[in-house]
């Protein structure tokens, strides 16, 4: 964990997991620049410090902590330390996710375990461990990154759209348990955005064509940038997002229209 620079006695606390690059990253420190006090989470620690250093050199409040979000442990200790070192957490991002790509015929169940290990699994356990501060004050915010794969499908992602959608039904249900706590419980759904995960499609042997295919698909004419998703998951922190619960806001650049 990074030593946290503490400014206030009450700081509005906003955890964002799988913050150390992608999305995550561009989120905590678009939270940090509107003075979100921002935990950032990450399996790769250097990444989660690297991170939380950027953010309190722009002028914000930072902490790192390193967190396996499929271990339970690992996710109630990082909670702990959160709390301990930056107060009790106001709002949640589950941003943290992984893919493994194939066709679904040819797919290993080890492969599918350690998907759902992550995208659901982690997602059910940060998230019932975080709301405990949320419940305790009363009121709060709760945002989950799933995916336009869970809403369309996807070609060589069908257990990550199947988390994904499972993301989507789990906003939905909490969002209705939670209301009457004054707590708001959202979903992001992006399209392609240029994160790790599709670095790895662009290094395939046909990557270059996928990425090209995709760009054309788009009617705005471009992959997503990090930052557009981490716009829309702010909005859904707000405090103009007050009135809204249990929807699910596709980023896609109409890729992909209701």
């Amino acid at each position: 964990m990074i030593e946290a620079d503490v400014r206030s006695a009450e700081p509005r606390v906003a955890v964002v997991t799988g913050a150390g690059a992608g999305i995550g990253r561009a989120t905590a420190q678009l939270l940090g620049e509107r003075g979100w006090t921002v935990a950032v989470w990450d399996l790769d620690e250097a990444a989660a410090r690297a991170c939380a250093g950027s953010i309190r050199r722009d002028g914000g409040n930072a902490a790192a902590f390193c967190c396996d979000i499929s271990d339970r442990a690992g996710v109630e200790a990082a909670a702990t330390a959160t709390r301990e070192s930056l107060g009790a957490v106001y709002a949640l991002v589950n941003n943290a996710g992984t893919d493994r790509m194939g066709i679904f015929a040819d797919s290993d169940p080890e492969d599918w375990r350690f998907v759902i290990d992550v995208n659901l699994l982690g997602t059910l356990h940060v998230t019932q461990v975080v709301m405990r501060d949320l419940l305790a004050r009363g009121s709060g915010r709760i945002v989950s990154v799933s995916s336009d794969a869970a809403r369309v499908g996807s070609t060589g992602e069908a257990v990550y759209a199947a988390t994904k959608a499972g993301v989507l039904g789990f906003t939905k249900t909490l969002a209705r348990e939670l209301a009457r706590s004054s707590v708001t419980v959202n979903a992001v759904c992006p399209g392609p955005t240029d994160t790790d995960l599709l670095e790895n499609v662009r290094r395939g042997p046909t990557g270059d064509k996928i990425i090209a295919g995709m760009i054309r698909a788009v009617p705005l004419g471009r992959i997503a940038d990090p930052r557009d998703i981490a716009g829309a998951i702010a909005y859904f922190l707000s405090d103009e997002a007050a009135y809204v619960t249990g929807q699910t806001l596709s980023v896609s650049g109409g890729l992909t229209m209701s």
